[in-house]
């Protein structure tokens, strides 16, 4: 059976080692994303970022996983966006978590409405958003 939401739940949250070095060279290759600021130190502090920063779109990617962690096979992600709100470094651990705001119940299970995020291990709020999804009373 899968699991029942309910409004102002926290989502099980998901936290993912230190960012690395060889970890945004290789999303950079993944991505196509090969801009300097993400690989080379020297450019990103000439660039004013005070050093290299991770990609955005690595960290949203950490929230989808998130929450097709917790979809899990009986569900379906919906949909979900972020905003992008500071800049995440080598060496951050990010975690991701949510809150459910609104449970509509369906003929087959539930439709789940949430607020998303992503902070640092500093309190950082770095990404901040919303996300649907349903899962199946199975």
């Amino acid at each position: 059976m899968a699991h029942q939401f309910t409004e102002g739940e926290m989502l099980k949250s998901l936290t993912k080692p230190p960012i690395t070095k060889t970890q945004l060279v290789m999303y950079s290759g993944a991505s196509g994303d090969f801009n300097p600021i993400h690989t080379v130190e020297e450019f990103a502090v000439k660039a004013g970022l005070g050093g290299v920063i991770a990609h955005g779109m690595l960290t949203m990617a950490f929230v989808g996983q998130m929450l097709t962690d917790i979809v899990g096979e009986d569900g379906t992600l919906v949909d979900f966006g972020v905003r992008f709100k500071g800049m995440v470094r080598p060496g951050d651990t990010i975690t991701c978590a949510g809150q459910v705001t609104k449970v509509e119940a369906e003929s087959l299970g539930q439709r789940v409405f949430a607020d998303i995020w992503a902070e640092t291990d500093k309190g950082d709020r770095v990404v901040t958003g919303d996300a649907e999804f349903t899962t199946y009373a199975i």
